[in-house]
């Protein structure tokens, strides 16, 4: 199987299946990314937008990061742009949360309670620290994939991601309905969290 890369270079060429080929390979991860922030309708559009954008701007992209990463980069940039459109305003990204600006994501079906507890604690990160720990769980970035995706210095990122994991811990015991719940779910963070992503996938997918 090429890699992006390859890929890249053919669709540079003028191989459009190749360019149709990194859409297909990445589309799950960007509607994992918005899915979870905004919703079905919101998502789908910011969706369609990023692949847009990817292709209008791809004559300037030179390989300085992955593709996947300048993906993301775009669709981090076109949320931040959607949630100012509706505040009709600039939002602190570090301060401000997807449950601030009540947004409705799509309602994950999870299984286990540890699940919900992660999602809903996720949910009132500022919006930032969200994403950051979503690339890392989620789509297994680097920090300093992530910092590229964010725009931020490879050092903010690393002292960011660590202070998203201490919101985490803080968010999981203020929502936490137990204590055993609590303990269950921080004992195995990142596995109840990579669980979590792989139940947005179908339903990322059947909704768009």
């Amino acid at each position: 199987m090429p890699s992006d890369a390859e890929l890249v270079d053919a669709w540079r060429a003028g191989d459009s299946d190749a360019g149709a080929e990194l859409f297909e390979r990445h589309y799950d991860a960007v509607a994992r990314f918005f899915h979870n922030k905004v919703g079905a309708s919101a998502g789908n559009d910011l969706i369609q937008r990023t692949f847009l954008a990817c292709l209008e701007g791809f004559a300037r992209y030179r390989g300085e990061a992955s593709f996947r990463t300048y993906l993301f980069s775009i669709a981090y940039n076109l949320l931040c742009k959607h949630f100012e459109a509706q505040r009709r305003s600039r939002i602190d990204l570090m301060t401000t949360s997807v449950h601030d600006l009540r947004s409705t994501p799509s309602e994950v079906l999870a299984a286990r309670s540890e699940q919900r507890l992660v999602l809903a604690a996720l949910r009132r990160l500022p919006i930032e620290y969200q994403a950051l720990l979503e690339l890392h769980y989620w789509e297994q970035m680097t920090a300093a994939e992530a910092a590229l995706a964010l725009a931020i210095p490879l050092g903010t990122a690393k002292t960011r991601l660590r202070r998203a994991r201490q919101l985490l811990e803080e968010q999981l015991a203020a929502l936490a309905d137990s204590p055993a719940l609590l303990t269950s779910t921080q004992t195995d963070l990142e596995s109840w969290a990579r669980e979590l992503r792989d139940r947005l996938l179908p339903q990322a997918r059947q909704e768009s």
